[in-house]
């Protein structure tokens, strides 16, 4: 039986606003922009056929992605629209036709064709001759400030040439040139961090973080495209807006033209095709812009673009290789990730010899087996993406996720719902740092100093090989590593020490059990009052504890069933952590409510409120709803503020929280 439309538009949403959050709040990409742009065209046509199903939050409806918690939110002086797409010769000649249609015979359009470079949208700001303000595209309405950030762009001008044109805008494009991308990548690969997938995530990640010393180490440059003034374009025509600005000092892609015809566009097109990869950065097309301002006016816009201007994108690039073997990888969450050793091929500019295959669904999806032949795109992505089996190979084999971890022999468990298979041994080396990184964290053990430097001198030394061994760090191995001075030490016994008065719920936490995060391990503590109690609790024991369902008592069994993860916590007891706790009292003044806290509060921090709150009977929630009793707003409060205002929440302070506790 077919499923129902309303149903599928449903999915396909849902599906959209996964891959814009990864993409644009984590940039964490899991899909190509092809199989993106895929997905958005099937919810276009579903749409267009079923208008009555529209809503105002679909993401056709949308101009980009949300802005990323953690920086201040400021609103652009005019939207910063995404550009419509041609995929081929036969969309991007049907853009021209409307174009001309909607100018007349009387109005010939000229062209600007530009290179569409692969990087982070910027709206840049100057008062009178000066750098004022950088922000983030964001969601296209409200982006984040990114000033500190972005003074460190060696090419982003901090006072321009000439302040004949005060108070302006420029917009552009921050990018990482290949060379730059390729160095910090080979320096993350000698620390033990993960690589970027591309030059536009890496841009993307050194633009959005809250240290600016992070992104003056890192070789960003700011390509400049559009110039206005009070949110409206200053010039007549966009070709003199370019030449202006680079007249005051931007960076200004010299790779342009300006076209008179549609032929001379498709011409600057197939030009670019064959010469991109002589580029010393990435570009995925070309875009093209109406060159006369009045013009522009007279095209208008729609709720997501404008007329006047549209993205011709590239295909990506495609080669014929054989798969030799399928091995796995186990990352630093335990996660097996299986990867295709491949014949070497040349495609996109590079040799490839590997491409990841991500999890057992999507070596299912390809109907992939080792020895057959795969087509393989690459997009600028470090690891390139297998599209598809081409031929099956003679003497195909199929492949199996080991049962054993292959690098520590621990089980491996695939849960429910969860698309990858995992080590559950906390101490694998392949997870250790990862693993006791979590455990120290401030929101769990809170061992201050414990951060990714000593960590990695720690265990590739040999001084950790469990998480349990912190506690049985001494002052001469300490003093034995670098840039650890007698202070230094000190101060990480001591934290260390002061680590085995942590109540259980973080103990808990610290295990790395999945889908078990601070608020489970809370419940289970309350619920259990010890940790020998939970370890011994049947599958239908654990699901009595409030908010515990299947999957999480299933993963909570699984863990305990690793003889190595047992082992931890008797080696923990040892270490006289804390293994017991008071089980919960119920009823209380804030039995039955629910709390959402944002911002900072003037007294507690955020973990201190949540005590009060639950140790009163109340919950505290990740997110608003209508059943959100109330907000606890601080300094700084984020979206969530503006979210429970929109639906009528109640919201108050501390004090008034406080008020709530009788305190």
């Amino acid at each position: 039986m077919a499923e129902p439309v309303t149903e599928q538009i449903a999915k396909l949403r849902e599906q959209l606003r996964h891959h814009e959050h990864l993409y644009y709040v984590l940039d964490t990409p899991s899909i190509t922009d092809a199989e993106y742009d895929t997905l958005m065209r099937r919810l276009q046509s579903m749409e267009a056929e079923h208008p009555e199903l529209v809503t105002p939050d679909s993401p056709t409806r949308r101009v980009g992605g949300k802005p990323r918690e953690g920086f201040v939110k400021v609103r652009h002086s005019a939207p910063m629209l995404s550009l419509d797409n041609a995929l081929n010769e036969a969309e991007l000649r049907a853009w021209d036709v409307r174009v001309r249609d909607g100018l007349g015979e009387t109005q010939l359009p000229v062209y600007v064709a530009e290179l569409k470079l692969d990087g982070l949208s910027m709206a840049t700001h100057y008062r009178g001759a000066g750098f004022h303000l950088a922000v983030t595209r964001g969601d296209g309405r409200v982006g984040e400030d990114v000033t500190e950030n972005a003074k460190t762009i060696r090419s982003l001008p901090l006072r321009l040439k000439s302040d004949a044109m005060p108070d302006l805008e420029v917009r552009g494009e921050c990018l990482m040139n290949r060379k730059g991308f390729e160095r910090l990548n080979a320096e993350r690969e000698l620390a033990g961090l993960p690589k970027f997938v591309n030059p536009r995530n890496a841009a993307a990640g050194a633009l959005r973080v809250l240290e600016p010393a992070v992104t003056a180490s890192r070789p960003l440059e700011f390509f400049a495209y559009l110039l206005l003034q009070n949110g409206a374009p200053v010039l007549e025509s966009h070709w003199e807006s370019l030449d202006r600005m680079s007249a005051l000092g931007f960076k200004v892609n010299p790779n342009r033209r300006l076209c008179h015809s549609l032929e001379e566009l498709l011409e600057f097109i197939a030009e670019w095709d064959v010469r991109r990869d002589t580029l010393e950065y990435d570009i995925d097309g070309i875009v093209v812009k109406v060159d006369s301002l009045a013009q522009q006016q007279r095209l208008g816009w729609t709720a997501k673009a404008p007329r006047w201007a549209i993205a011709f994108k590239y295909p990506a690039r495609q080669a014929e290789t054989e798969v030799d073997n399928i091995e796995v990888q186990v990352g630093r969450t335990g996660a097996l990730t299986p990867v295709a050793h491949l014949r070497p091929v040349f495609v996109g500019g590079v040799t490839v010899s590997r491409a990841t295959l991500h999890n057992e669904d999507e070596i299912e999806r390809l109907g992939l087996q080792i020895g057959d032949t795969v087509v393989l795109e690459r997009s600028g992505d470090v690891i390139p993406k297998v599209v598809r089996v081409s031929r099956e190979g003679a003497q195909r084999r199929p492949f199996q996720m080991p049962a054993q971890c292959p690098v520590c022999g621990g089980q491996v468990a695939r849960e429910a719902g969860e698309s990858a298979s995992r080590c559950l041994n906390t101490n694998c080396p392949a997870r250790l740092k990862e693993s006791i990184l979590h455990f120290a964290a401030r929101p769990v053990m809170n061992i201050d100093g414990m951060g990714d430097a000593l960590v990695d001198q720690l265990v590739d030394g040999g001084h950790l090989r469990s998480v349990a061994d912190l506690y049985s760090l001494t002052m001469d191995q300490l003093l034995q590593l670098e840039r650890m001075g007698q202070k230094s030490a000190d101060r990480v016994l001591a934290n260390i020490d002061n680590s085995r008065k942590q109540p259980m719920p973080r103990v808990l936490n610290g295990l790395g059990i999945p889908f078990v995060g601070e608020r489970t391990a809370t419940i289970l503590a309350e619920h259990f009052g010890s940790l020998d109690a939970l370890c011994a609790a049947p599958e239908e024991e654990l699901q009595g504890a409030d908010e515990v369902g299947p999957k999480v008592a299933h993963s909570i069994m699984r863990f305990f069933a690793e003889p190595r993860n047992v082992e931890l916590i008797g080696r923990l007891r040892d270490a006289g952590l804390q293994l017991t706790h008071e089980k919960r009292r119920t009823g209380g003044p804030l039995q039955g409510k629910t709390f959402v806290l944002t911002g900072t509060l003037p007294v507690w921090s955020r973990e201190e409120a949540t005590e009060k709150i639950e140790a009163s009977g109340g919950k505290v929630s990740g997110s608003v709803s209508k059943k959100t009793s109330y907000v606890v707003a601080g300094e700084d409060a984020g979206s969530k503020l503006d979210k429970a205002r929109a639906l009528g929440v109640s919201v108050i302070d501390e004090a008034a929280l406080r008020g709530l506790l009788g305190e």
